[in-house]
């Protein structure tokens, strides 16, 4: 019997697979991501919006949608490779599977429509990075990784990896402008939760509301310097020795992330600005073929070497060296932090006065030490989802107690040491529209967001040349792509 998908309960339950993404280049095979220029198979009603294509057979073709095709092997790959990411697949079919790529296609397709524009000079400096990080694996032998992904050359390689990632741009940037407008009132929270029977309503799991002081040891003037006598070294050597700079950066960087590209940095652009303020200014105004001074920011101290400028895009490579902390740097920070928190238990202060005054993380201090929910950007956290290492400390400490001194790692290594309190427990409860308004808000912007998508899939669907073939014609679909 046909499998009836059920597309909004799909969209929704697609959301927990990991790293799911259905035209992705895949390590152990590649999708055969093609675009149909004016050749595919024919379909005897075709959009005003898309040219007629001539008869012509494509050998292993399952779906055409717009400029795009399916092939019979995509959904295999694609459950080899969700299978191999550890995601559980028994609750979804290859029906369902075949829909989702459909609906990639679909976006990518009126994504070109709509005049959607897309960075090719971006995506390829991406795709560059992923040759590399890809030839590691083969032990940097580029005849091994082109055997094992059958290509006869590293451009045929790159070319195919150039259209999936620039399709999958596509796709993704289409969902975006579909949902960017869409927006819930006050009004609209409310009826949507009167809306939900009272038995139904949802029930929220305990929440937490945690607070930290964090200290930072101090470095060193005299570390400071050594770094940026080091990094001078560097730039002197290339200059005047003709050193290689990608050598420099492959055996000294900090930066795990380009040091094995030799240093390279993905594509800059100034009106896309990606890097923090201080790299920006020093890189925007260079001249090709420059090596800066060493510079800091708060990763540390770099140098960079400006490739190319190509109008507003800039292709550089950077060193990345970080000073090193003393142990009695380290000794020092602790014992002012112990100080801090004997204050706390003793009642001399509160932990929220102590954040503010003595905390050196900028992005809680001003907030009595609070941290913040990067999903839902207020500061409780559901127990379930509270981050192992925190959660770790606080689990046992009772109304307001403090943890032990803890230590943390700073983004450049460095050591950084820490204290939590509970400043608010909420015990689960079922939904209330006052005390739970940002979450039920979000409830109801999601599933206005889903009907906005719903709605434009079917629109665009009867607006689309699509084709479906093989076996996948005796599946069921809520959306019309057989269009019956």
């Amino acid at each position: 019997m046909p499998l009836k998908i059920n597309n909004l309960k799909f969209i929704n339950n697609l959301k927990y697979l990991k790293a799911f993404s259905l035209t992705f280049f895949v390590a152990s095979s590649m999708f055969a991501q093609e675009i149909i220029n004016d050749t595919a198979v024919t379909e005897t009603k075709v959009a005003d919006s898309v040219k007629p294509f001539s008869e012509i057979k494509v050998d292993g073709v399952a779906a055409v949608v717009g400029e795009y095709i399916v092939l019979d092997s995509d959904v295999d790959k694609t459950i080899l490779q969700l299978k191999a990411n550890g995601n559980d697949l028994s609750q979804f079919s290859d029906c369902e599977l075949f829909g989702r790529l459909l609906e990639d296609k679909l976006y990518a397709h009126h994504a070109i429509q709509d005049s959607i524009v897309i960075n090719d000079a971006e995506i390829r400096s991406y795709v560059n990075q992923q040759v590399d990080r890809f030839k590691v694996n083969f032990n940097n032998s580029e005849e091994e990784m082109l055997k094992f992904y059958k290509k006869d050359n590293l451009k045929s390689l790159k070319d195919e990896m150039f259209e999936i990632n620039k399709a999958n741009r596509l796709a993704s940037e289409m969902q975006k402008k579909i949902i960017d407008d869409v927006e819930v009132t006050p009004d609209e929270v409310r009826q949507y939760f009167n809306d939900i029977p009272k038995e139904e309503r949802p029930v929220f799991g305990t929440e937490l509301k945690v607070a930290q002081i964090v200290i930072e040891p101090k470095v060193s003037k005299e570390a400071e310097q050594k770094v940026i006598d080091k990094l001078k070294g560097f730039k002197k050597d290339v200059e005047e020795n003709g050193a290689s700079f990608s050598a420099k950066a492959l055996f000294n960087s900090a930066d795990t992330g380009s040091k094995r590209t030799g240093g390279r940095l993905p594509t800059m652009n100034r009106a896309k600005p990606q890097m923090v303020k201080e790299f920006r200014e020093v890189t925007f105004s260079m001249q090709e073929g420059e090596i800066s001074e060493p510079f800091k920011t708060e990763y540390g101290y770099h140098i960079v070497y400006l490739e190319k400028i190509r109008g507003q895009e800039y292709d550089a490579r950077h060193i990345l060296l970080i000073p090193e902390v003393s142990e009695a740097e380290k000794q020092e920070a602790k014992e002012r932090l112990e100080t801090v928190r004997k204050s706390i238990i003793a009642g001399d202060i509160s932990f929220e006065d102590a954040a503010r005054e003595a905390s050196d993380e900028i992005k809680t201090k001003y907030e009595g030490g609070l941290i913040r929910n990067p999903e839902t950007q207020d500061f409780t956290f559901p127990l379930t989802k509270m981050p192992t290492e925190i959660y770790t400390e606080i689990q046992d400490l009772g109304e307001n107690e403090v943890t032990e001194i803890v230590s943390d790692y700073t983004r450049t290594g460095n050591v950084k040491y820490k204290i939590y309190t509970v400043s608010d427990r909420i015990d689960e409860h079922e939904a209330n529209f006052s005390r739970d308004f940002l979450k039920i808000k979000e409830l109801a912007l999601n599933e206005k967001r889903l009907k906005a998508i719903a709605k434009w899939q079917e629109e665009k669907i009867m607006d689309t040349y699509i084709k479906i073939g093989g076996v996948y014609k005796d599946c069921e679909f809520t959306n019309n792509w057989l269009k019956k």
